[in-house]
């Protein structure tokens, strides 16, 4: 392996004791837990294996819910509404916030199966977009492209992502971190803090983990933890010493099978279940499922476990289900 070198924003602080950045070859970040990137021989044996689903999936007509919806945005009260996906309306100490937005076909061929609650024009005053990584999926430049018209918000996200995305926004402002750094400056006592996730990230075959990937925390009136893309990990019980008394987690629970080619980087909803006790968050809001087709499992599987789970009295974990568009209160 070329020198190990580590980076980090360099005008942000650490709050993690001894941190001396992302480990870096000189070329690619890697995860010093796990270094994991994209195989071709796995997407290879993937795509040439036996599918035990197969029917099960081709028959499933199962859709998530969508609330047509825009009250949200007219409302003073600090809320939660699913977008689809891993796109979240989030409004806390009335500052407004959007996660990884994306919300048209991804690549103009994989389809999306869920309407938005409102259209893109009517997002107005959004303070921050939060990017956890720049997977195409959580990355999207159409989507920030329209949401930007009428929003100059200020972009948070990791090492290399800002830089790609100014790209596509002229004159946008942003800040990138790595694991463990705060983002400077936020309005009304708000704080995020980008964190480790096991994933990975790249736009092209030829890029591979030249942008970090990563989850973050939004700490204002209440701690949300906003999970991006991550496999099932050691990640999120040290997430959670070093943040006690996470309100919501909204963690992925689509996308995992098969096993061989997701579970590194992707959770199951019984992981994300795991996941939540890891961080000993109060409660979860499941993402990353019925938006998008991008895996083996039938579209309303995640779901239908979730929910079988949520009606069992003995299961310890609060899970709200969200329709797309419903408003959860958070004040």
């Amino acid at each position: 392996m070329a020198h190990i070198r580590y980076i980090k924003n360099e005008e942000l602080p650490v709050i993690l004791d001894g941190w001396e950045g992302n480990p870096h070859t000189g070329k690619r970040f890697f995860d010093p837990k796990k270094k994991f990137g994209g195989s071709f021989s796995k997407v290879l044996k993937w795509q040439t294996s036996p599918k035990p689903k197969a029917a099960e999936k081709k028959a499933d007509t199962w859709r998530v819910n969508v609330v047509k919806n825009k009250k949200f945005l007219t409302t003073k009260e600090d809320c939660i509404v699913w977008l689809g996906h891993a796109s979240f309306f989030i409004r806390i100490n009335g500052v407004q916030i959007i996660t990884d937005p994306v919300f048209y076909t991804l690549g103009g061929f994989v389809k999306r199966y869920s309407e938005l609650p409102c259209a893109v024009s009517d997002f107005e005053n959004i303070d921050y977009v939060l990017l956890s990584h720049g997977h195409r999926d959580h990355c999207d430049r159409r989507s920030l492209r329209e949401l930007y018209e009428n929003n100059k918000f200020e972009l948070l996200t990791g090492l290399n992502i800002g830089k790609l995305v100014s790209g596509w926004l002229p004159g946008l402002k942003y800040q990138e971190a790595g694991w463990y750094q705060p983002y400077a400056g936020l309005k009304d006592g708000l704080t995020i803090t980008y964190l480790p996730a096991q994933h990975w990230s790249n736009r092209y075959p030829w890029d591979l983990n030249e942008t970090l990937w990563g989850s973050m925390m939004v700490e204002g009136s209440k701690r949300i933890f906003f999970g991006g893309d991550s496999g099932y990990c050691e990640y999120p019980a040290h997430i959670g010493q070093l943040f006690p008394e996470i309100d919501i987690a909204l963690i992925g629970v689509g996308a995992y099978t098969p096993d061989f080619m997701m579970q590194d980087v992707h959770t199951s909803p019984w992981e994300a279940i795991d996941v939540v006790r890891d961080l000993g968050a109060r409660s979860l809001i499941p993402m990353h499922y019925g938006t998008y087709d991008l895996a083996d499992e039938p579209m309303g599987e995640p779901y239908r476990l979730l929910n079988n789970y949520k009606n069992d009295k003995g299961g310890g974990v609060q899970i709200n289900l969200l329709d797309i568009g419903e408003i959860l209160t958070i004040s």
